[in-house]
């Protein structure tokens, strides 16, 4: 099932913490960012797919070494949709945030101190995408979501942007 699917399905489901608001949320977050620094929603959408692929790469490294329980409690912990500079530092190293500015730069153009200033707004919010599929009753249990988004193999499954512009024209909020 993709990534949007599990979405869409977490948002229905009771027993998973995902719903509307939740949504409406995260979409007003990026929304905001995107005025906030004068950034076209387009490119705005090109960081969140980097940011997104750097974020699964990273939690499948944590998911590796640190197992799934750790890597779920590391969303649910860090999931949100205020700036936190914890969470980009936690999550990636000092090379891999400068790749990561990089690879934005070089494929939307956009200044690496904008760059560098949306991701403590950015990470949190694609956890917090991803924390949808948590089952509210359960915080300890599987969590479909993140398993989709840290499964993909490159076999057409939409990404974060993707998943965000689907829902948000699903939704409206």
């Amino acid at each position: 099932m993709s990534l949007f699917n599990q979405i869409i399905s977490a948002i229905d489901n009771p027993n998973q913490q995902g719903n509307s608001g939740q949504l409406a949320s995260i979409f007003n977050t990026v929304q905001q960012l995107s005025s906030n620094t004068n950034t076209d929603p387009s490119a705005l959408q090109s960081v969140l797919s980097i940011v997104g692929n750097y974020t699964r790469s990273a939690l499948q490294e944590k998911r590796a070494t640190e197992g799934e329980q750790q890597t779920e409690a590391f969303v649910n912990q860090f999931s949100g949709t205020q700036p936190n500079n914890q969470v980009v530092n936690l999550l990636f190293s000092a090379p891999q945030i400068q790749q990561l500015i990089q690879e934005v730069a070089q494929r939307t153009g956009l200044n690496a101190g904008i760059i560098e200033a949306m991701l403590p707004s950015l990470v949190p919010v694609v956890l917090n995408l991803l924390q949808t599929g948590a089952d509210p009753h359960n915080p300890g249990g599987s969590n479909p979501v993140l398993n989709s988004f840290l499964d993909a193999d490159g076999d057409g499954d939409v990404d974060i942007a993707d998943a965000m512009q689907m829902a948000s024209r699903h939704f409206n909020p």
